[in-house]
């Protein structure tokens, strides 16, 4: 621990060794936040002897939650219980799926995403009554205007009860109208009685709106993300119990990117942590750029007024970025003031400063490249890149980054990277839905739904894997124009068509075939992962994509993962699972605005590539070199544009800046770009962009300027003459790099390697879907039976929420009636053949659920933990995740139980044993309870098999784990066929060792 602290600067140690009462820790750009927090971390626990679930960190995304429990794994020389680092959402989830029967929820609810809000809404428009939002010549209009207001009413903690009040005490006076009483200095007394009329009208109707948009949600056993927040905050207010157990487990609590957060959530953060207030935050106002999602950037703030005795750390040591760079950044963000935290302070006498202090013994690179037309700024960019890349061997692609302000002006620079052989990668969020590998699947989705669809049987004779000549294509349009037939049906009479090539024919008839034959799969309602494997393996397009390691596979192949998790989830929240109603809602989504959820990564997928995404996508990161684009008037900064629909001021709790907040979110916006650079920084503009006028060089350009920055002389002149730089070639980095290989294990992991390492590879590195079995989703049906059972067993008899009335703990409790409920509720409904081998399946269980009950009812057992997740080190560098199914208490000690559907053994061999070794060690080296026992239970027969393990069992275990993840991190992913294995292989049909 010593060696951690030593690594840290004075201000940065003593923000670890805080321990008692609050915390702000002020962490500008660069200054190794993520290092104090993680540090943190692991200095209560290790120094402090603070239980690893006793600490809650809580932060905005999950891949910066995934960062820093990583980065806890590191510091941590033992293993440790499940960490709770989350985002605020997934804790509120975790805490709602406990505790939400105790506030009248259902704990099984479905969180909708912002695309399901709409279509819920638009399914039920006729139930809102509306006048004013629900024009006739377009319904659906304002359906994102009031989901907006109703998140931003839940921002601020303000049910849809507070709102009908709101509404319903509004009286016929413009003193209570705040936007009527600005704007009506020339109106007539009675023209502002009329419009006063009219506004309160209108939020008579938001409020109605925004009750039965609530209603809605609760009749369909659903939650948006403001109601995990607003609804655990009544929990905690309404349930003291509740919250006296989550007081008493979290110790500290802290707080990530504080600025980000909003009303609700600091409230929430507020109430768990008092009355001790051991709560660390850690924020940076200058670096608040999420005010359209929410955030409060005035928490800040108001956390000194809530917590006046709370110890202030000022991070001002960057590690980053050359002094130049951050001298020009801290200039421009002070035009910011006086709604800055630095110049609050110092106005009360409290004078800081948050000038960086850089830690880079060199001189930045600041330059603007400005020319008279789009085309002219996007080659100097590709240029200036290029020539950049070419000075040096130690330079990569991935040092650069093209920074923009909305995704629409990234095109320009993707297609001259791309022309100029420039190997790059657009991070946007949203898009899956335009992607080629997606629009080819649709296409062929579509041909199955109506297979007379000309337009998507021509991208479907397209494809790559069929390699069918282009002008073969053209002839084909043409006899389908003029027979008047479709495109289908020329291709299927191409026999009778005098031009078309001889390979083209046999690639026609090999597409017309696999349509006969999964035709009739997608009219008897095959579910449509299933019709996307099949379509997959037999057209040979997944064994295109997986034959080489290349960027542009790996990156088709994440597009194709996330396709079909959007699949998997509509089966399972769809009553009705076939292709045309997986279309339809495709095709409502794309009506309501959504372009498909992209996987976003920007360090792992594609490594050695420049990176294009918008200025929001590019927090957190940063680059040697950057190039913020469009710096011109009304790009960047944006026009400030109000919110279709607002919340009345009257109903705003948060603290309202004083100057233009629009300005002030778009400066922080350009001065987090700034800062996300380290050796060189670039602003690019153009005089042309295709509009009547000539553009103007940005504001913000010009207040650099005023601190002493020239701009481009071409700024001033004509100039448009261009030589294309050529890219030097350097070694290609290895597109299966360590990237792929991840921090943590899980036994299925392991498990897999040893079975064949090609095997793990399509499985864990490509992450390839797989088949379901009707033993995948009976074993989940069982389990999820087991952890609703044992979870309400544990409510009932133990949780004594039931104490807030005086009484008691009561005695485990539970009907058959009861538990045959849970079973149907958590009842699987997929990948089983046939109606009959489902039946079999449900009635077994069943059957296994009865003589389980009836055993219990005899002992009334009650489980002491379901789903303890943990990470057990077992070297420096090797950690294994998991979870353990139940761990029951027997005296002082553990009896630890592993649920299995299968048929029990005769006996159980050492590889058989090894899970549940691996658990006994976990639970001894990390948990702290001894365990006696460890068991299989076998639900068929309700049968146990017991044994524990000895020193040297767990020791051997232990050397093997090592071995096998040494194999894995040297990234030889060699195949070894047997026949056996590869007759159950998952990926056989793509495998070219099979």
């Amino acid at each position: 621990m010593s060696e951690l602290l030593n690594n840290l600067n004075s201000a940065q140690k003593q923000a670890v060794i805080h321990e008692n009462g609050p915390l702000l820790i002020l962490a500008g750009a660069g200054t190794g936040k993520t290092t104090v927090i993680t540090s943190k971390i692991a200095h209560l626990i290790l120094e402090k002897n603070y239980p690893a679930d006793s600490i809650l960190a809580l932060t905005f995304t999950e891949k910066a939650a995934a960062e820093m429990e990583e980065r806890v794994d590191r510091l941590l020389p033992l293993g440790y219980a499940d960490l709770w680092i989350s985002t605020f959402h997934s804790f509120a989830e975790r805490i709602l799926k406990e505790h939400a029967l105790e506030i009248g929820l259902p704990n099984d609810f479905k969180l909708l995403t912002s695309t399901e809000q709409w279509l819920l809404v638009r399914k039920n428009l006729d139930l809102f009554n509306l006048d004013y939002y629900r024009p006739l010549g377009n319904p659906t209009k304002f359906i994102h205007a009031l989901l907006k207001l109703f998140s931003r009413a839940k921002d601020e903690n303000i049910s849809s009860e507070q709102y009908l009040d709101y509404a319903g005490n509004l009286k016929l006076n413009t003193d209570n109208i705040e936007f009527i009483k600005r704007s009506a200095e020339k109106m007539l007394p009675e023209d502002l009685q009329g419009l006063a009329n009219e506004e309160i009208a209108k939020q008579l109707e938001i409020s109605h709106a925004y009750h039965i948009y609530q209603k809605l949600l609760l009749e369909n056993n659903a939650l948006d993300f403001g109601d995990l927040i607003n609804y655990t905050l009544k929990l905690f207010q309404t349930r003291k119990g509740a919250l006296a157990k989550y007081r008493e487990q979290f110790k500290y609590i802290l707080v990530d990117e504080f600025q980000d957060t909003n009303y609700a959530q600091y409230e929430l953060v507020k109430l768990l942590a008092a009355p001790k207030n051991n709560l660390a935050v850690v924020g940076d106002d200058d670096q608040a750029i999420y005010k359209f999602r929410g955030a409060s950037i005035s928490n800040i703030l108001q956390f000194k007024r809530d917590f006046p005795e709370a110890q202030e750390i000022l991070l001002t040591d960057n590690y980053r970025s050359s002094q130049n760079i951050l001298d020009l950044s801290y200039k421009f963000i002070q035009r910011n003031n006086p709604d800055r935290l630095e110049y609050k302070l110092s106005e009360i006498g409290k004078g800081l400063s948050k000038k960086l202090i850089s830690h880079l013994d060199k001189t930045g690179g600041i330059e603007h490249l400005h020319n008279q037309t789009l085309i002219g700024e996007v080659e100097t960019v590709v240029n200036k890149i290029i020539s950049l890349y070419n000075q040096s061997k130690e330079i990569n692609w991935s040092d650069f980054a093209i920074l923009v302000r909305a995704n629409s002006s990234a095109d320009d620079f993707c297609y001259a990277l791309d022309q100029a052989k420039v190997p790059y990668l657009f991070l946007a969020s949203k898009g899956l839905y335009q992607k080629q590998l997606i629009l080819d699947l649709l296409s062929w989705f579509r041909l199955l739904d109506d297979y007379h669809e000309s337009s998507a049987m021509y991208r479907v004779i397209n494809f790559a894997t069929w390699k069918i000549n282009h002008e073969d294509i053209i002839k084909l349009n043409y006899w389908a124009r003029r027979k008047g037939w479709s495109l289908y049906e020329i291709c299927a009479k191409n026999q009778l068509l005098p031009d078309i090539s001889d390979a083209a024919r046999k690639k026609l008839d090999l597409i017309i075939k696999l349509l006969a034959n999964h035709l009739p799969l997608a009219t008897a309602g095959k579910k449509p992962t299933k019709l996307i494997q099949l379509f997959l393996e037999q057209s040979g397009y997944l064994k295109m994509l997986t034959h080489k390691d290349l960027i542009e596979n790996r990156r088709e192949l994440n597009y194709l993962n996330q396709f079909y998790k959007k699949a998997q989830q509509f089966e399972k929240d769809s009553p009705i699972h076939d292709l045309n109603a997986f279309l339809e809602l495709i095709e409502m989504e794309l009506e309501a605005g959504e372009e498909g959820n992209l996987p976003n990564d920007a360090e792992n997928d594609s490594p050695d590539t420049v990176k294009v995404m918008t200025i929001h996508a590019s927090k957190g990161l940063e680059f040697k070199y950057v190039f913020i684009a469009n710096m011109v008037d009304k790009k960047f900064p944006s026009i400030g544009r109000s919110e279709a629909l607002e919340l009345p001021t009257a109903l705003v709790k948060e603290l309202l800046p004083e100057g233009d907040a629009h300005l002030q979110e778009e400066r922080r916006l350009f001065y987090v770009a700034m800062t996300r650079a380290k050796e060189g920084l670039y602003f690019s503009s153009a005089t042309n962009y295709g509009g009547a006028r000539p553009k103007k060089v940005s504001r913000f350009l010009i207040e650099l300027s005023e601190d002493g920055f020239n701009l481009s002389p071409d700024a001033l002149k004509e100039t448009d003459d261009f030589e294309k730089i050529k890219v030097k070639t350097k070694e290609a980095p290895d597109a299966t790099a360590n990237s792929s290989i991840p921090k943590k294990f899980s036994f299925t992991q392991l498990k897999a390697f040893e079975n064949c390492p090609y095997q793990y590879r399509f499985a864990h590195i490509l992450k390839i879907p797989i088949k379901g079995k009707p033993q995948f989703s009976f074993g989940k049906t069982m389990h999820s039976t087991m952890q609703k059972f044992f979870l309400l067993v544990r409510t009932r008899a133990g949780s004594a929420q039931s104490d807030i009335f005086g009484n008691g703990k009561k005695e485990p409790h539970m009907s058959w009636e009861e538990a045959k409920k849970l079973y149907e509720e958590s009842f699987i409904d997929d990948w089983y053949p046939d109606e009959k081998i489902k039946k079999e399946y449900y009635q077994r269980g069943l059957k296994s659920l009865k003589v389980f009950f009836d055993d219990w009812q005899g002992n009334k057992k009650n489980a002491e933990d379901l789903e303890c997740g943990f990470t057990l080190k077992i070297a420096k560098d090797v950690s294994i995740g998991g979870a353990i199914d139940r761990i029951d208490k027997i005296g002082e000690e553990f009896k630890i139980i592993d649920y299995k559907t299968g048929n029990p053994k005769d006996k159980l061999t050492a590889e058989d044993k090894e899970q549940l070794l691996i658990y006994q060690m976990a639970a001894q080296e990390v948990l702290g309870k001894p365990v006696k026992e460890l068991a299989f239970y076998y639900f068929e027969g309700n049968k146990e098999m017991s044994f524990i393990g000895n020193e040297k069992e767990l020791e051997k275990l232990k050397e093997k784990i090592i071995s096998t993840v040494e194999e894995i991190k040297v990234g030889d992913f060699t195949a070894k066929p047997e026949k056996e294995k590869c007759k159950w292989c998952d990926f056989k049909n793509i495998c070219d060792y099979a």
